[in-house]
């Protein structure tokens, strides 16, 4: 997620330089693209430890890929921490609360759906009826849905460096669908969006300085150990808090880290030799990178990177809505 990191940065420095107390109330959302029945915005915050979270409500059944950033989200009773990786869920009406408490700003690709469509599409693959809508405020980084995550992210950081918002309507559509439903079929399965457990403030401040230590520097040779030892607690209470918290294991947490970074730059860069990729993302063994890769996407890197080229290949060359109604 580095790459997306950058721009979320620039906006905190501008805000910085700025010094205005408005200036990071609301978050900007860029339109990356619709379709009938779903939408995606890019949706930077730069809000921080020194705003006062304010309640809004969701217009949409929302879902939210984390990109880059910490933050606390509340939505009715439920209460989680929002980490890179993980999906932030809103049903269409509920109220909800994003806060800073512990570090400022976020950076989220964040996909509405009208709701009848969606159970529709949720009907058609198969899902019962009590499991076509949220029933979580939050998956943390899964397997499941790290090669998702993955191409949504590497999609919208070529989408940032081409410029053009309105290109790849195309791609996105699958992108959302996919991604709803997937999404959709691990919440129903319960095992890996269960409600976190409440840990108390000085102890979720430590996991989330820990969090944005991974985030920073994921090719660091980072252990049990020294993350415990950093966060100033021993190995085991730091085990169970930060699991607790972020709803997987600080090794599930780094190696996911390591994966999606590496991910972005196979898709960023044609001319990276694989082994330089894996170097710099934190693995010292290429045959280790390699078979990590491929459980986490499914794919070989280079297989990955060739498929991600042919996506955005299909971005720009796919007629849009306005090319295509003439001859329909």
């Amino acid at each position: 997620m580095q790459g997306l990191a950058v721009s979320l940065q620039r906006a905190l420095a501008q805000r910085e330089r700025e010094g205005r107390a408005d200036s990071g109330r609301a978050p900007t959302a860029r339109p990356l693209a619709a379709g009938a029945g779903w939408s995606v915005d890019d949706v930077v915050c730069t809000l921080g430890p020194g705003d006062r979270p304010y309640e809004e409500r969701h217009t949409s059944a929302c879902l939210a890929v984390v990109a880059a950033g910490v933050f606390g989200y509340r939505s009715g009773n439920a209460r989680a921490l929002m980490t890179p990786g993980a999906l932030m869920l809103g049903e269409t009406g509920a109220c909800f609360e994003c806060g800073h408490r512990h570090a400022a700003g976020d950076r989220c690709l964040s996909f509405h759906y009208d709701p009848a469509w969606l159970d529709e599409q949720a009907a058609a693959a198969g899902l019962a009826p009590g499991a076509r809508r949220w029933r979580a405020a939050r998956v943390p980084p899964v397997r499941a849905l790290a090669p998702l995550v993955a191409h949504a992210c590497a999609d919208a950081l070529a989408q940032e460096r081409r410029r053009a918002p309105g290109l790849g309507a195309a791609a996105w559509d699958e992108m959302a669908l996919e991604l709803a439903l997937t999404t959709l079929r691990v919440v129903a399965s319960g095992k890996d969006a269960a409600t976190p457990a409440g840990p108390g403030a000085a102890a979720a401040a430590r996991v989330v300085a820990t969090l944005r230590l991974i985030d920073e520097t994921p090719d660091d040779a980072h252990t049990l150990a020294s993350l415990a030892s950093a966060a100033g607690v021993s190995e085991f209470y730091f085990l169970r808090t930060f699991s607790a918290v972020a709803g997987v294991t600080p090794h599930q947490y780094l190696l996911r880290a390591r994966l999606r970074a590496a991910a972005l730059r196979l898709a960023a860069d044609d001319e990276a030799k694989i082994v330089d990729v894996a170097l710099a993302s934190g693995f010292n063994d290429l045959s280790n990178f390699n078979a990590a890769f491929r459980t986490e996407f499914g794919a070989s890197p280079r297989a990955w990177r060739a498929a991600q080229r042919e996506r955005h290949l299909a971005q720009t060359s796919w007629p849009n809505a306005a090319q295509a109604a003439p001859r329909a």
